[in-house]
């Protein structure tokens, strides 16, 4: 019979969230002390330090993406949802701070590396094709295509200016009214027609 858990695994997730967002140089040493956990809780639930740090990123970005999702689909227009898209980190940040801070500081592969469980590899993966998939959905909404170079469009929206313009104060009212006249500015250039060649 296994051994009853001891340790909430939530709770250790948040606290390596946390490490995450301020240091991206997580140990399972310093990770275990600020958890109020023995080392070995770490390997025993998770298997190794780059598993947990891809769990802990994969909540994250699996919550924030829900919520994308959300936002866009309650929008009024396709200008609308592409601004919800991009405003999304905000909102985030006001519900998750340091998901959001780790989000946007940290690039998950940088995080926990390419040696993962395929299970792990197989959820993060899904996580990008999600992420594809809204930004193809995006461009079809604004300019009935969903080519490469619509889709090009659709990140710069959603995902380069968001990422200049929170650096700062992420939930910055004047910030985001700024991000959201700047996706609406570029909106106004449809992308370049396909190559018919």
């Amino acid at each position: 019979m296994p051994r009853p858990r001891v340790h909430d695994l939530d709770a250790l997730l948040d606290v390596a969230e946390r490490l995450v967002a301020s240091s991206a140089d997580v140990t399972v040493r310093g990770l275990a002390a600020a958890a109020g956990v023995p080392n070995g809780t770490i390997y025993h639930a998770f298997g190794s330090l780059n598993a947990l740090l891809a769990r802990v990123w994969l909540r994250a970005a699996t919550e924030f993406l829900d919520l994308q999702t959300s936002l866009v689909d309650s929008a009024g227009s396709p200008a609308d949802a592409v601004v919800a898209a991009a405003d999304t980190p905000a909102v985030f940040a006001l519900r998750r701070p340091d998901g959001a801070r780790m989000l946007l500081k940290v690039r998950g592969d940088r995080l926990f590396g390419p040696d993962l469980p395929d299970e792990l590899a197989e959820a993060l993966h899904a996580v990008d094709k999600r992420l594809v998939a809204l930004l193809v959905r995006l461009a079809r909404l604004v300019w009935d295509r969903g080519d490469g170079l619509a889709v090009e469009v659709i990140t710069t929206c959603v995902v380069d200016l968001p990422t200049a313009f929170f650096r700062r104060d992420i939930t910055d009212p004047l910030v985001r009214e700024r991000l959201a006249a700047a996706v609406r500015a570029v909106l106004t250039v449809p992308p370049r027609e396909k190559d018919r060649s």
